[in-house]
């Protein structure tokens, strides 16, 4: 690796200047967009989707979804430029979107889980818990969320999954 690469993609960089980037509510943010190239870099499925990659969703019709609904947010008064953050943004299908809708993610984390026990899909098609945990890794999805999705953990979400969404980034750019 060159110098100039070692001195600005440090250690400190990847832990601690691209999460500080990436506090942003542009969903054109070039971050953004990189993790996005890592997933379909890597043919990750999208946001509890059994059947269709990333790739798939961006040619089509993919929904940016808010793993924190930007409805439930804005009941609990967070202005647009704080429930809209790309740390709050996943890929996935449309139907899924819809299912989720505005529900808390404590509560619609929890109904995945269940759904691996019982195998009644209600959101998405992963029954298998194997499955779902290799899904919510690929979206960096701290863990968690069906105990500890409620509004009061937002900011400690964003900042868990900045973290994890730069290693990805780190690790894409480390593969090319």
């Amino acid at each position: 690796m060159p110098a100039y690469e070692r001195a600005e993609l440090s250690d400190a960089f990847w832990d601690v200047g691209l999460p500080q980037q990436m506090d942003t509510s542009a969903a054109s943010s070039p971050y953004f967009n990189v993790f996005l190239a890592s997933q379909v870099k890597a043919n990750d499925k999208g946001f509890l989707s059994s059947d269709h990659t990333v790739r798939t969703l961006l040619e089509g019709a993919s929904h940016v979804h808010h793993v924190f609904p930007r409805n439930y947010l804005k009941t609990h008064g967070l202005r647009r430029s704080r429930y809209n953050q790309i740390a709050n943004y996943v890929v996935m299908q449309g139907e899924i979107n819809i299912a989720i809708g505005d529900d808390p993610p404590a509560a619609y984390f929890g109904a995945l889980w269940r759904q691996c026990g019982n195998g009644e899909a209600q959101y998405g098609g992963i029954t298998d818990a194997d499955v779902l945990r290799e899904n919510l890794a690929t979206h960096c999805i701290p863990a968690g969320m069906d105990e500890g999705g409620k509004v009061g953990d937002y900011i400690e979400f964003l900042q868990q999954r900045r973290l994890l969404m730069a290693g990805k980034i780190r690790d894409y750019y480390r593969s090319l």
